[in-house]
């Protein structure tokens, strides 16, 4: 370590097992540990090595990952409040007015065989940049839209064009900047996956909007300007992350290696052994990080994202987080953003349309109930990991799922008889709440347990969980309106999404018990196949 330069190079001996999925956290003397496990994975010796950067710097880079996830989220949900003006606006049904946040949200997701392979290749910071002045432009676009062909060609080009980072995008990959963030690396998913659920709260000022002079567009003025905002803080703190540790690692050891040769043939009294650290290169200063240029990787080879993310929907894992993604999105951000302002506004309700996005409350305080169990997966698996020897196995973190599991589904039952029966409007928020509350679990959760399980090669599959997710979400929440118009609340939501939602949770114990087995059996099959 370079004690000249006050600087702790962190240190562990963390090392992967034959399955992945199976970690061995031992500590030796000499390691940096957290929870009594070691470090994984494996810094470089190198203050330039993200997960060598400064704590400060870490959590500032994630609140503005958050707060990018936020705002495009808010983009995408907010304007649910304007579907009925929409549709006399623009003389369309509100379904048809539906499906601007319907195919935003579809073309989001396959956004990620564009954006994906570029950060990967020419790094992720000139990515996000851009990302996020294209985001801009296409919010200046839909603030002058004046037509519904018009303003549905810039709102879904908008939405996709903003890569948001969580799933499938800028700044995902175990070993890229979120494992840099805290060593309990599920905990950045979670916040960062927390801001996308506070994004549903944007339909309260977007409703508020409505009476005043700009009407609708305002929401748009006001995104814009959260977003210039954002740019200049990221151009300032996000530094680029792309790194190749593996190369600063070996060079590290043949180092050590030749460090110690040297010190056997030249044995002298008093005289110590040069330090290792001697190679160990300096830290970028603030300016060279400014630079909007990234790290272009020679080993990324961009024809291979035609076809190696879809190989992961043949991986349980993954496929189960694309189920529990999209039925969440489906249900509770699209289905309930659907219903609620054309329910409340009607009949015996009468609610205001300036009140219609106050049903994001429920689901917020879900949020918010759920929150403080946030890092209870990490410590459960830190405590059966300690039991365990050291041998940490992915499927330990699930445990604290088991009473979501139930829950969730339980809140669309409350929430469809609510709307079918017109009981009292408090039933929408407690079932929304309960739904978000058990949803949250299975919106983080679902997808650490799936880096835990298959952390290599991860953007990859963080490609095909973007895609697949955005296209169940559709699928569930396209046709909502005209489906409970015809069939009713109870039957649509309570009964046929609440079946689809518990029957997903109910993979929860499927993976409780064989999860190991699962992972060894797929193991196989990849390398036999060569995928």
């Amino acid at each position: 370590m370079s004690e000249d330069r006050g600087t702790h190079l962190v240190r562990s001996h963390a090392h992967e097992e034959d399955i992945p999925g199976t970690v061995n956290v031992q500590t030796v003397e000499g390691d940096d540990s957290y929870n009594g496990q070691a470090l994984f994975p494996v810094p470089a010796e190198d203050p330039n090595d993200p997960l060598q950067w400064p704590k400060s710097k870490k959590i500032t880079i994630l609140v503005v990952i958050c707060a990018y996830s936020f705002l495009g989220n808010s983009a995408l949900l907010g304007p649910g409040p304007y579907l009925k003006l929409w549709s006399e606006l623009f003389d369309i049904t509100p379904a048809e007015a539906s499906t601007l946040i319907s195919y935003p949200n579809l073309a989001y997701g396959f956004s990620s065989f564009v954006l994906v392979p570029l950060y990967l290749k020419f790094g992720r910071r000139p990515v996000m940049l851009g990302s996020l002045l294209a985001f801009i432009a296409g919010l200046a676009a839909c603030s002058r839209a004046n037509d519904f062909g018009a303003l549905m060609l810039v709102v879904s080009q908008t939405i996709s064009r903003h890569h948001m980072p969580a799933p499938g995008s800028e700044f995902e990959g175990r070993d890229e900047l979120y494992t840099a963030l805290v060593p309990a690396y599920a905990k950045p998913y979670l916040f960062n996956l927390f801001g996308m659920c506070f994004a549903s709260m944007a339909t309260i000022p977007a409703a508020y909007m409505l009476p005043t002079k700009y009407s609708w567009r305002l929401f748009f003025y006001v995104i814009i300007a959260l977003a210039v905002t954002l740019f200049i803080l990221a151009f300032l703190v996000v530094e680029e992350s792309s790194y190749d540790r593996e190369a600063h690692i070996s060079r590290d050891t043949s180092t050590e290696r030749s460090h110690d040769t040297a010190s056997n043939a030249f044995e002298k009294p008093n005289e110590s052994v040069v330090e290792q650290t001697a190679s160990v290169p300096r830290r970028k200063s603030f300016l060279s990080t400014l630079s909007p240029w990234g790290r272009i990787d020679p080993e990324v080879y961009l024809h291979t994202f035609l076809w190696r993310p879809f190989t992961y929907f043949l991986v349980p894992q993954v496929l189960w987080v694309v189920t529990s993604f999209g039925t969440i999105i489906g249900l509770g951000a699209l289905a309930f953003n659907y219903v609620f302002p054309i329910k409340i506004t009607a009949p015996p309700y009468n609610w205001s349309q300036a009140s219609s996005g106050v049903h994001s409350l429920g689901p917020l305080l879900g949020f918010l109930l759920a929150l403080p169990f946030t890092s209870s997966s990490d410590r459960l698996a830190g405590y059966l990991t300690r039991r365990n020897n050291g041998i940490r196995e992915a499927e330990m973190r699930l445990g604290v799922m088991l009473p979501a599991m139930i829950i969730g589904p339980a809140g669309l039952v409350v929430y469809g008889f609510t709307a079918e029966l017109n009981l009292h409007w408090i039933g929408y928020f407690i079932g929304s709440g309960l739904a978000s509350f058990g949803g949250y679990f299975y919106y983080c959760f679902t997808l650490a347990y799936a880096v835990d399980s298959y952390n290599s090669n991860t953007s990859e599959m963080l490609v095909a969980i973007n895609v697949g997710k955005q296209a169940v979400s559709f699928g569930l929440g396209y046709g909502v309106l005209d489906w409970v118009t015809e069939s009713g609340y109870a039957v649509i939501i309570a009964g046929a999404f609440g079946g689809v939602f518990l029957a997903n949770n109910l993979m929860l114990v499927v993976f409780l018990l064989r999860g190991k087995q699962i992972r060894r059996f797929m193991l196989n099959i990849r390398t036999k196949y060569g995928f």
